[in-house]
């Protein structure tokens, strides 16, 4: 095995123990606030695309299926139809916790859970189809692939022309004044404290603020996408740019 490989399978074995609290521990650090950062996401991407019947909807990084859920009732209240959802993710852990969360609406065959990986984006272990979907989404897991640029291309590949990718990340933005740098300390010093305390798993929290720190700025995630064809449509910095909302449109 690889110093890559090696390195990605600690990572997935890390969430594979903390996934019974994750949720729990992503409410109370936050203070429940990403839930309004994964709401704006899916109406800016909504808005984004400019459609009433979306096809297909991929989230990679899927965890515990948070994101796929809000996808669902965004969709819902903005009368908006999607045909097929699919939540992709390596730890068989958070997938297990999906599962139980999404069965309804796996059993009405609207989501779809498998295992897999960004860097090559594949369903029940056969390759997602160049430009066959119109929405691919990641929150807060694309800092845990190791190999970030293969995960971009692969978004690029998959994206239809005028297809929305979104992405919901802590960036490794430099801080701006007095407010950046107090949020700063509190992601570094307190959040792994707190997420340690919630999950009796501090070493999973300590990774939060050193994956951060390895991470790309916004601008510099904008700047690799562009290059791969993708174009900025909006971008939000929130709790003092600690946290990013990026949505972008394939040309």
């Amino acid at each position: 095995m690889s110093n890559t490989q090696e390195k990605q399978a600690q990572i997935v074995d890390m969430f594979n123990d903390i996934a019974p609290s994750y949720d729990r521990a992503n409410r109370v650090m936050s203070l429940g606030i990403d839930v309004k950062w994964r709401k704006e996401a899916c109406k800016k991407a909504f808005e984004a695309l400019g459609k009433e019947h979306i096809s297909c909807i991929l989230d990679v990084a899927c965890g515990t299926g948070d994101m796929l859920w809000h996808w669902y009732n965004e969709a819902k209240g903005a009368h908006k139809h999607i045909a097929k959802m699919y939540g992709i993710d390596p730890s068989s852990g958070m997938l297990q916790v999906a599962r139980q969360k999404l069965a309804p609406l796996m059993e009405q065959g609207i989501v779809e859970l498998s295992i897999g990986q960004a860097k090559a984006l594949e369903i029940e272990s056969k390759a997602i189809p160049s430009q066959s979907v119109e929405i691919v989404s990641i929150a807060y897991g694309l800092r845990n692939v190791v190999d970030l640029d293969k995960a971009l291309d692969e978004f690029a590949r998959v994206l239809t022309h005028g297809g929305i990718l979104v992405i919901l990340e802590f960036m490794n933005n430099k801080p701006r004044g007095i407010f950046d740098s107090m949020m700063r300390f509190y992601t570094q010093r307190i959040l792994p404290l707190v997420g340690g305390l919630v999950s009796q798993n501090y070493a999973a929290y300590k990774y939060l603020p050193d994956s951060i720190k390895h991470f790309v700025s916004s601008q510099e995630l904008a700047q690799k996408l562009l290059e791969r064809g993708i174009k900025s449509y909006y971008i939000k910095g929130y709790s003092a740019n600690i946290s990013t909302l990026y949505v972008g449109v394939k040309s």
